[in-house]
């Protein structure tokens, strides 16, 4: 248990003191009580009302202002402020059941000093400089949401203009011209977007609407999502994600993204049939927004935002869909949920994951499980000299950034022949440079990836494909099959001096793991090929057959 002292003295980061700090915090955002706010307004059964109020009344009791973990975060504040006004709204407000006699006049009172102490604290720590990220987006979200829902201090219509404003400066900061969340990690994309969608949403409710940017800015980011999505409902874990949520409307289980989606897909088309967003959009009544021009559902190349797509029957069952990573390391000066990724790609067949990335695992367990699922060998790309493309200065810190370059752009994603570079390994005594091509062949189904590490002296250089948990993978020779349900994939390496190994769930060193959500991981198989930079390049020739 967290000591109960003042908030700012806590040191969060200590495991021995806290434990995983992230495991207090998620409780304490609340989306649970939203749970038993809907049980109520379906059923109307006091005894729904009567627990929530319960737990409400005992997390009031125990987390007084700036006291304990739970005043440690700004961005906890926030969300769990987000998801009070849920609580609120759902339970019918100021005469609701919550607050019936003098214990419901006791607790609406608390409750309402509470709120207020959040919204204070919030502007007194607002993320800025090198923490100005996601955290600044959802601070500033629930301190409009906040100041909106409950207007009964002075201050409130201060903060609902400070939050508005600086909301619209953060969409257009926080996302590329075309669309993709600048701290390069997708499950952040996704996260940023609930947090802008809820904001904007309320304020078309009452009477306060955004810019009409703002809301350019979101059909971007969901074309952008749309995009990368495989025909199976997959998006590629690029990227840190510690599968943290604003809200919870949905069904257990249901995929966060495919939510955003249909939010999107009701917002700016009309309508769906998702139950999560049907309930968001009860609670946050009013027109929606003018939009002016429309979108393009779906692209493939986002320069600025620093990926690109490549195969065929985009959106079928038959589809082969690739992503490949052209851009920055993250965002800011820390670029803190970035990997060391630059010029990997992942493969989807089929709606099932071939090639992928492997994902986050957990920000707090030791130090090298951390290293390693943010590190380059953790990724479909080339490492030299057995040092990460970027090098780290923490768990959320990058020192020198690998900065990646297009040199030769494609013109489809069917027809796809793109040349690129990073520099991440010219900070070596003996400087290096990664050139690699890739092209894919919508009509015959290859794919061909060619790396080449360039440098006075010889290097040593190791590529990784990292394969699906379900594939059946096999290596003989030089030759290496993958299967899934509904495809095979041959893979045929060239070049000179190579060494092959197919290397799965190994420890010491960590290679050959994926984790599919926070805090698991599961063993997969991952092809290490090792060559010195002299005998490079290395061709790696892959034949998509569909079953």
């Amino acid at each position: 248990m967290a000591p109960s002292v003042f908030s700012g003295d806590i040191p969060i980061t200590y495991r021995d003191r806290v434990g995983d700090i992230k495991h207090i915090w998620e409780l304490n955002r609340h989306l649970h009580l939203v749970r038993l706010a809907q049980a109520w307004a379906i059923s109307g059964d006091a005894r729904w009302t009567a627990a929530l109020a319960a737990q409400l009344r005992s997390w009031l009791d125990q987390c007084p202002p700036s006291i304990g973990p739970n005043w440690a975060s700004s961005l906890e504040l926030g969300i769990r402020l987000i998801n009070w006004r849920l609580i609120w709204q759902l339970c019918g407000g100021e005469a609701g059941p919550l607050f019936a006699g003098a214990d419901g006049a006791r607790l609406k009172a608390d409750w309402l000093a509470s709120i207020h102490a959040h919204c204070r604290s919030i502007t007194r720590h607002l993320s800025r400089h090198s923490s100005a990220n996601n955290h600044l987006i959802g601070e500033l979200a629930g301190l409009y949401v906040a100041a909106v829902t409950w207007p009964c201090w002075r201050a409130s219509r201060g903060w609902q203009a400070l939050a508005k404003r600086e909301l619209e400066a953060e969409a257009r900061a926080q996302f590329s011209r075309d669309g993709v969340n600048r701290e390069q990690a997708l499950a952040y994309h996704v996260f940023a977007c609930e947090f802008l969608f809820l904001a904007g949403l309320l304020g078309q409710a009452c009477g306060d609407p955004f810019a009409p940017g703002y809301w350019t800015v979101l059909q971007r980011a969901l074309r952008f999502l749309r995009s990368v999505t495989d025909a199976g409902g997959h998006v590629p874990r690029i990227g840190d994600a510690d599968d943290g949520a604003v809200f919870r409307l949905d069904a257990a289980g249901n995929g966060r993204a495919a939510q955003l989606l249909a939010l999107g897909d009701a917002v700016f088309g009309g309508g769906t049939d998702a139950p999560g967003v049907r309930w968001l959009l009860h609670t946050l009544p009013g027109p929606r927004p003018d939009t002016g021009t429309r979108e393009a559902a779906t692209g493939w190349c986002f320069p600025d935002g620093g990926y690109l797509l490549f195969g065929s029957g985009f959106g079928t069952p038959r589809e082969i869909k690739g992503v490949l990573d052209c851009g920055p390391l993250g965002y800011l000066g820390i670029a803190a949920h970035g990997h060391a990724d630059a010029l990997a790609l992942t493969l989807s067949v089929a709606g099932e994951e071939c090639l992928i990335d492997p994902g986050t695992y957990s920000y707090w367990q030791a130090k090298k499980w951390r290293d390693y699922f943010r590190g380059t060998a953790a990724h479909n790309t080339v490492r030299v000299d057995r040092l990460d493309q970027s090098v780290s200065g923490g768990r959320f810190m990058w020192l020198r950034k690998a900065l990646a370059t297009i040199e030769r752009m494609p013109q489809s994603p069917q027809d796809f022949d793109f040349r690129g570079s990073h520099d991440g390994y010219r900070r070596l005594a003996d400087p290096a440079r990664h050139v690699r091509s890739v092209r894919f062949d919508g009509a015959g189904g290859t794919l061909v990836v060619r790396d080449e590490v360039t440098a006075r002296r010889p290097h040593q250089v190791e590529l990784f494909w990292h394969f699906a948990p379900a594939l059946d993978v096999r290596l003989a020779g030089s030759e290496l099959v993958a299967r899934g349900k509904a495809f095979t994939l041959q893979l045929q390496v060239s070049g000179a001096g190579l060494q092959l190994e197919l290397v799965r769930g190994a420890e010491h060193p960590p290679l050959g793991w994926a984790s599919r959500s926070y805090e698991s991981k599961e063993p997969c198989d991952v092809l290490r090929i090792t060559a010195v930079s002299s005998a490079v390049p290395v061709e790696c020739r892959f034949t998509i057959n569909l079953l």
